[in-house]
Formats: structure tokens, sequence, C-alpha cells
């Protein structure tokens, strides 16, 4: 089976699918490896050391689509979708959920597609687990632009001069993203408290040294089957807000990381609790994609309001590539080789990760939540 590798046209992405090492394993497991000359250029990955790997490094993106599976990391445009062969495999975070016409696209063209932000979140699925590594690289970045624009340092210092206090640093969101945030503050000697709706999460936060703060609704409830937090009624989240609302007052830089699988980020900052932060304190908004965390976060800019810099970065784990495609690479080849232990496609619907990813196949919609939402959105 012939995988290919096109370069990624998103604006502001320096990621590549696949990076020369797992290229070399895969085309030892019975594939064949296609690479769109250049794809990995952005992220330091040469032509020659994927010819050194085994690929096959072709020009233009006719050739680098024209393949039995294409994978990629950001969704395809439309003019990719024409590219695919009827009857071939597209892997990639396609956002299902929020990419209705995508999805149609796919089925009319016969794609068997696979999302992997949709993977379900078993044991068994960890090793393929692409959202918890650009999760991680995420939550370690938010800390080091926050310190950077933040016009303090992190950690006590005793000088000549006096003593220079810590900086208190508030994660809002327990996952992935926000544990990393937590343990990278920590590394820099920052004072951490983190909120998170999901009692589950107290002994992670407090292992990394952070104080954990929660409403009183915290409790196993607030998380869904998947480990995600759920959505909060209105008197719950009421109350959370007032946790939030007292504690930021206090923190010098806010990090936040929630979301919802599916839906607009839950607003956890309103312009009232941004007007009583303290001058010159700094918000990274990593939900930001997702409609934000902060009321006035800015999705893609850096803005001032009220005294406090708000920043809402997109893609912060394309700021990182060397090992952002390096850790999405390992992720997506394991799930290859799940798909086709023996170099070709041997689809298990059976399976609870091949059930759970596969988006379209054989000219139609299978995934049941996408299904549910393309009806809904009807």
């Amino acid at each position: 089976m012939r995988i290919s590798v096109p370069k990624e046209i998103t604006e502001g992405e320096d990621r590549v699918a696949l990076v020369p090492v797992l290229v070399k394993q895969l085309s030892g497991s019975g594939f064949s490896v296609s690479v769109e000359s250049g794809a990995g250029e952005r992220a330091s990955f040469t032509d020659e050391q994927y010819s050194a790997a085994g690929a096959s490094v072709v020009d233009g993106a006719a050739q680098a689509w024209d393949s039995d599976l294409v994978v990629k990391i950001n969704k395809p445009t439309a003019d990719e979708v024409k590219l695919l062969k009827e009857n071939s495999a597209l892997v990639g975070l396609l956002q299902p959920l929020m990419s209705a016409e995508l999805v149609r696209q796919l089925a009319h063209g016969k794609v068997t597609s696979f999302s992997l932000d949709v993977l379900p979140r078993i044991s068994r699925a960890q090793s393929m687990d692409v959202l918890s590594s650009m999760s991680t690289i995420a939550g370690y970045k938010a800390v080091l632009i926050g310190a950077a624009q933040l016009g303090k340092i992190f950690p006590m210092l005793v000088t000549a001069a006096g003593t220079v206090p810590p900086s208190r640093v508030l994660v809002l969101g327990a996952g992935v993203a926000g544990l990393q945030a937590i343990a990278t503050a920590r590394r820099l000697g920052a004072i951490v408290q983190a909120f998170d709706v999901r009692s589950a999460v107290r002994e992670q936060i407090e292992s990394l040294g952070a104080e954990f703060i929660a409403p009183e609704a915290a409790s196993e409830e607030a998380e869904d089957v998947g480990g995600y937090a759920k959505e909060l009624s209105e008197e719950q989240h009421r109350r959370e807000l007032e946790l939030i609302h007292k504690n930021i007052v206090k923190a010098d830089l806010v990090i936040t990381t929630a979301l919802i699988p599916g839906k607009i980020a839950p607003v956890l900052i309103n312009r009232e609790m941004v007007n009583d932060m303290l001058p010159g304190s700094v918000i990274v908004d990593l939900a930001s994609e997702a409609g934000g965390n902060c009321e006035l976060t800015t999705p893609g800019q850096t803005i001032v309001a009220e005294g406090v810099t708000i920043m809402g970065p997109i893609n912060l784990a394309s700021s990182v590539p060397v090992h952002a495609s390096q850790m999405f690479s390992r992720n997506a080849a394991t799930f290859i080789r799940h798909l086709a232990p023996e170099g070709s496609l041997a689809l298990d619907f059976d399976d609870e990760i091949t059930r759970g990813t596969c988006i379209t196949h054989e000219g139609k919609i299978v995934h049941e939540a996408v299904l549910q939402a393309q009806e809904g959105g009807r």
C-alpha cells in the first residue's frame, strides 16, 4: 500500500505529518511512502533525509495526493479533496463535527476518511492520541510566550537589590495542556494555582506542586466518559465564575485551556474579571480557535484591554515544528499500522478505534456523532 505525505498548505503550519525516521519504519513494514518535495522543510526535515529513509520524493500536489492513503495534519481544502482517488483513504485532523461540507465532499468522493481528533480516549489508543501530543506542546509553549510577555520574572530572587517575589500563575483547565502548563510554570519558579470542575484531577495537579481550586460543583459528574469536562448547568457555571474571579485578581499570568469537544469554548473570563486583574498581567487563551475562554480574546491576535495583555494564539503546536512533527508522526504511524497491520487496509468496524475514527466509507457518512451533526445542521 502506498502512503503519501503532501505539503501542508494551511497558513502558519510548519509541521509535517511523517518525519524521516517514521518513514523508514513504515517502509520496512511493507509500505511504500511518497513525500511531496519540501513537505518537511519548515520542520527542518530535508528531501534528502526522506530519500535516505526510503521515501520517493515527488514534485507537486497532484502526485502527492495520488495515493492509496494520504496522511496529513490539517483538514484538506476543497481543491485537495478533488485530488483524492476514489476508494483511497485519508488520515488527519479533519474536525468532522465542525466541517459539514468537507465530510459531504469526502463521502461523495468515496474516500474512506479517518479523523484523529475523534479518537476514543481508551488505553489502547494512547499511543495514537495526537490531541494529547499537540496539547502537551501547546501547554509548554503557552507558558513561554506568556512569560516573555509578562514584565516580571517567575522565580523568587534574593538579591543585593532586595527580594523579588515569585510570579503567580493561574491555569484554567487541567487537561493535558493545562497539566503541562502547570509543570512548566513550576519549573520556572512560579507559584501556581489550577482550576478545574473535575475533582478527579486534584491528585495530578497537587503532584505537580500546584494548588487545586474548584467550585463546590466539582465532582466525578463533571467529567464525561472520555475524560473531558462536561458543560455545567447555569447555576454551576455562575459559581465557577465567582471562584475564578476571586483568584484571577491575584494572578500575574493566566493560561486558559478549557474546551468541550465539538462545541464553542466556555467563557470563563468576562470583561469584569479582566478589569479587576493586576495592571500588566497576561492572559494566554489556548481555546481561542474555538471562540476563546476569555470574552475579550481575538483569535490569532494579541490585544491589550483594561491594562491586561490578552493573547489568542492559533496552532501553537506548529511553533515547535520539530518535536510536534515527531510526536504527530509517531501517533499517526501507529494508527496506520492499526488500520493496515499486514501492509494493506484491513478495516474491522467492530474495533472501537477503527469505528470511532472512521468518518466516511464507501460513499457514506458512517460516524454516528458526525451523522447526527449533519442531520442537525439541515
